[in-house]
This record gives structure tokens, sequence and C-alpha cells, in this order.
């Protein structure tokens, strides 16, 4: 489960969930009329957004990063925009990737960095024009913010975890989802289906009658370090830290202990020191994810010593069907030359 939820949110049938439902109905109306009616923003630039139905996590990153690398190769240049959760910058900036730290731009633009450059801010409008004027972007990839973005979407990629689907299917402050699902869907481009499970097929059904464009993927490993057979102490601060577990025992890691943390979560000396003993006590090898590793980057004293002695399990999306992130990003740049096309007639 998500582990910046509560855990009733993902239980079906619990108190909890149906004392907050009205409180969810109020917070629902809300940001239904909002994504509904709130006016958003033109920009010159084709506009990708990978959003997801709840909080936590889907994996919407690595489809993001992705999505950028086959953006290059249909030859144009993407550009990132992502709020930048966990950093603390006042104005609009340009990650550098080989010297920002996570405490300022976040733990996931640092990721997204890799394949793109990326603008964190709030402001998805000024992130956009950053990108456009001092990039020379000609393609925006927007990281999350489907539900609150102020800018024109040319194409909303929805990501649904295929295992964990929507919880109980309430909304904040009653469960996970961030609208009511109708609501989102009918903002929805086209569906990503992560992972296997079927805790999402009700919205697959629901797409599929409205004719959304269906896509599946997973996330998988590369270039992992050899861990066969190792006896690990994993650890994670991840939307859904048990994914990362099960990732590594799927790759013959024997996962002797795991550690979960909140997503985002700022590992602290105590946390490291507890880490490094309980790895060092047992005789087990430290292993985390790239997120987690980033923010570990930069510490000093346990920190760095974690940061030094954990290995770490790099992942990628990969589409079920190979061509999937080509149709995406080509169905965005039409829906923008549409789009262009109707603003010229309305002039």
């Amino acid at each position: 489960m998500a582990s910046e939820a509560p855990p009733f949110w993902w239980i079906n049938g619990d108190w909890r969930g149906y004392a907050l439902a009205p409180a969810g109905w109020v917070y629902g109306a809300v940001a239904g009329y909002r994504q509904d009616r709130a006016p958003r923003r033109p920009v010159d630039a084709p506009v990708l957004c990978v959003g997801n139905f709840t909080v936590g996590g889907a994996g919407k990153t690595p489809v993001a990063i992705e999505l950028a690398r086959m953006a290059i190769q249909l030859g144009r240049k993407p550009g990132i925009l992502s709020r930048g959760y966990g950093g603390n910058l006042d104005r609009p900036r340009i990650v550098d990737p080989d010297h920002d730290l996570a405490r300022h731009v976040g733990d996931e633009p640092l990721l997204l960095a890799r394949a793109a450059p990326v603008a964190v801010t709030p402001n998805r409008l000024a992130g956009a024009r950053l990108l456009m004027e001092e990039r020379q972007c000609d393609l925006l990839i927007m990281d999350d913010g489907f539900q609150s973005a102020r800018i024109a979407i040319d194409h909303a990629l929805l990501v649904v975890d295929a295992h964990h689907g929507f919880g109980n299917g309430h909304i904040i402050p009653a469960g996970p989802l961030r609208a009511p699902l109708r609501t989102q869907l009918r903002h929805a481009d086209s569906l990503l289906v992560m992972g296997d499970g079927d805790a999402a097929d009700h919205v697959v059904r629901i797409a599929a009658r409205a004719a959304l464009p269906i896509h599946r993927a997973k996330i998988n490993p590369t270039g992992s370090p050899d861990l066969m057979g190792t006896p690990c102490l994993a650890f994670a601060g991840i939307g859904v830290p048990e994914k990362f577990f099960t990732t590594l025992r799927r790759i013959g890691a024997s996962v002797a202990v795991t550690r979960s943390f909140p997503d985002h979560h700022v590992f602290t000396e105590d946390d490291a020191a507890e880490l490094l003993a309980d790895a060092h006590r047992d005789g087990l090898r430290l292993v985390t994810t790239e997120k987690d590793a980033i923010r570990l980057r930069g510490g000093k004293g346990a920190l760095q010593t974690l940061y030094e002695q954990s290995a770490v399990l790099p992942v990628e999306a990969a589409f079920d069907n190979p061509t999937a992130a080509t149709r995406i990003v080509e169905a965005t740049i039409d829906a923008f030359k549409r789009r262009r096309l109707n603003e010229r007639n309305k002039r």
C-alpha cells in the first residue's frame, strides 16, 4: 500500500472510510469543479501529462522518463515539468543533476533530469516558459499535475496500479482518490495499467466503453547489482515499498529484512545509523531504490556512509506493446496541432 497514505485507505469496508466519506464528497465536489471549470492557459508546445487517479506511487516517474526518451528518438527536444515534491525552491529552476540535491529540488526531478531538462515549480506555466526559452524544448511532459495544473493539456495519460487499484474507492480524506473517478476519466485521453492484477479492471472496462486507448506496462529492473542469493536488508521510502521488495525477490535476492518509510522520506542520522547497525549485526547487504539513494546523496556522517554502502536497484518502465510510447507521443503532437488550429480559428 502507499506508505504516505493511511492504511485504511486500502481496506474495503473499513469504518473510517465510511465515517470520512461526507468530507470526501465535499473534497471531490470541489476537485471535480476545478478540473471541469478552472481555466487552463495554452502554451506554444505539445503538453503530455502523466498523471494518476490516486495519492501514492503508480509508477509515473519511470513512465515519464521512457516517454521523454521516445520523444528524443522521434526528433523532439522534450522538457519535463515537475512540482519538485520535497524541494525548497521559491522560483522556477532548471535542475542541474550533477550539483543539485534532493533537499533543494526534490528527488523525482533528479531522476527525471537524467532523461531531459526538468523545470521545478508548482507554477507549470512558468516552468513551461522556462524550458522553451532557455532549453528550446518543443514538447513538454508534465509529471503529475493532472488534477491541478493550469496549462492546457494536449494528451492526459492516466497511470493506474493493477494490483492496488483505487483502494477503498473513496475520495480524500476518506480514501486515496484525488477526485471522482468518472470526472477524472472525462479528462483522460488514454490509460496505462501498470503491473499485474485485476484491481483496475473496473476502470479499464469504463475506459474501453469510452474508446480510450488502453496501454499496459511493467516496472523492470535494469543493470541491477548482482544480488542473486545475497541476504539483504532492503529499505525504501517510495509510494509502494512492497513493489521494490517484490522486485528484489524476483531477481533472486534473499530479502531477509525490509524497512518501509513514507514516500519522499527525508532520512535522518538516526535512520541511517539504525540501518547500518542492523545490516552489520546480521551480515546483510543494504539495498535501496534510485529515488532513496538520491535523497541520501550529499549527506554527512552516517547518511554518507549509508549512501556509500547501499546497493541501488535501477528500474525502467517497459511497455507491453513496443509501439505504445511512440503512439502516445505522436497522439500528443497531433492533439497540439488541432489545438493550435482551433486557437487560430477563434481569433
